[in-house]
């Protein structure tokens, strides 16, 4: 019977090195391939960048390569192609670990390489290693309560606007938006018409050099947000 290697997906946390777990740093240096995401016009991954202080000297790292583009199709076969590769390294009997930013199952590219690894190799054994989110750092970079006693929490994403924010805001206490560096307008609508613009907070590469902190939202109009932008917020 083969003994196949195994893959952890591994958060590193939202950008101070510091804030890797003790696990992961382990696995990393024990693990015999490293891959992480990067563009296909470059070999760059700040997941990468963010864990590198912690690499022994032997640790082999290897970049899965996307091609940023809305075709759903291609999309998914670089994804099915990427975990093919992956998976050629478990068949080999090594063990691969996959560097993801923040939480491995928060809003990340490992959800889509265990989707597809799934796919192309179902007896894959696969374990994940959870990580700190930007947003936990960001609230404690704030000595900001995300939500304490019966309050709710929303966690939701700017991408496509605040529309899920104002469906849901009657009902929520306290929000943290990821991905605020698109349709700042619309997001910023959003808050005020569900109440929270008031109390909320925005910060961009928190822990990290240029961490800005950004108190008036309306700010974020009269520019274009750095990527790395989330907003905190609550009635």
């Amino acid at each position: 019977m083969n003994q196949y290697g195994k893959l952890y997906g591994i958060g590193v946390g939202p950008g101070d090195p510091e804030l890797l777990t003790l696990k992961a740093v382990r696995i990393i240096n024990e693990a015999d391939v490293v891959f992480t995401a990067a563009s296909a016009k470059r070999d760059y991954s700040l997941a990468l960048e963010i864990s590198r202080p912690h690499f022994s000297p032997n640790v082999v790292t290897k970049f899965l390569s996307f091609t940023m583009t809305k075709d759903k199709a291609a999309t998914e076969a670089a994804w099915d192609t990427n975990a093919e590769e992956i998976a050629s390294i478990l068949r080999e009997g090594k063990n691969a670990a996959f560097l993801t930013l923040g939480d491995p199952m928060t809003y990340s590219t490992f959800g889509y390489i265990l989707k597809s690894l799934k796919k192309v190799m179902p007896e894959a054994r696969i374990e994940t290693v959870p990580g700190i989110t930007s947003f936990h750092a960001a609230a404690a970079r704030l000595n900001r309560t995300l939500v304490e006693a019966e309050e709710s929490l929303l966690i939701t994403s700017g991408a496509y606007g605040g529309d899920q924010l104002v469906r849901v805001g009657e009902s929520i206490k306290n929000i943290v938006m990821l991905k605020a560096y698109k349709n700042v307008k619309q997001n910023n609508e959003a808050l005020k018409k569900a109440g929270f613009f008031n109390n909320s907070v925005a910060i961009s590469k928190c822990g990290r050099d240029g961490e800005e902190i950004i108190e008036n939202l309306d700010e974020l109009e009269t520019r274009t947000p750095d990527y790395w932008t989330l907003v905190l917020a609550s009635k």
